[in-house]
């Protein structure tokens, strides 16, 4: 391991994980990381890294979902690492390329959560896509007022909600209660 790879990988290893998912989630994202030279390639169908973004908007009362067009859910914005090793970098183009928002800050310095997501095999671009694990990275982002829009190859709406609003929006279960409901919470100091 490498410049920012071992960076990243030291950033995870110090990270306070802040329940039981993210303390076994870290655990085994840092022995895929350390077993799998390309780790960050989705040419690795077994798993590959992510980034995440939990964005606030500046009055600190709205969170932003996009209606994603492979879930048939809202969730949040985010995206594969594609060889990019600075995972801030991916969660900020993402939400750029997703909703159209070009004035993003970070509002916690470093990583602002940890999960492992599994991900249904699914059809993208008219190619067959295995069922695999993202290794993803969150961070909390505040947005300014923008117009927003949508990427229609991925999703086919962007909203800002209550945090209330966005837990009763998604329809995964799953990520409603594991990560969602732990992101809304983790949130709140920065909110209103």
């Amino acid at each position: 391991m490498g410049g920012i790879f071992l960076h990243l990988y030291d950033e995870i290893a110090a990270y306070k994980p802040y329940n039981e998912q993210e303390e076994r989630d870290k655990a085994a994202m840092l022995r895929f990381m350390r077993e799998n030279k390309d780790a960050f390639l989705r040419s690795n169908e077994t798993a590959h890294m992510t980034a995440s973004a939990w964005v606030v908007d500046e009055t600190g009362t709205k969170v932003l979902m996009l209606y994603h067009n492979i879930y048939h859910s809202w969730s949040w914005a985010g995206g594969h690492a594609d060889g990019e090793e600075d995972l801030l970098s991916v969660a900020m183009r993402e939400v750029q390329e997703e909703t159209g928002l070009g004035h993003l800050t970070p509002l916690v310095s470093g990583i602002f959560s940890l999960e492992n997501l599994t991900v249904d095999g699914h059809e993208k671009h008219g190619a067959y896509v295995p069922s695999h694990i993202h290794c993803n990275v969150t961070y909390l982002l505040q947005a300014a007022e923008e117009p927003l829009r949508e990427k229609p190859d991925e999703n086919s709406g962007v909203a800002w909600f209550t945090p209330e609003e966005a837990l009763r929006a998604s329809t995964e279960p799953w990520m409603v209660e594991r990560i969602y409901r732990k992101l809304v919470e983790k949130s709140i100091p920065y909110m209103k």
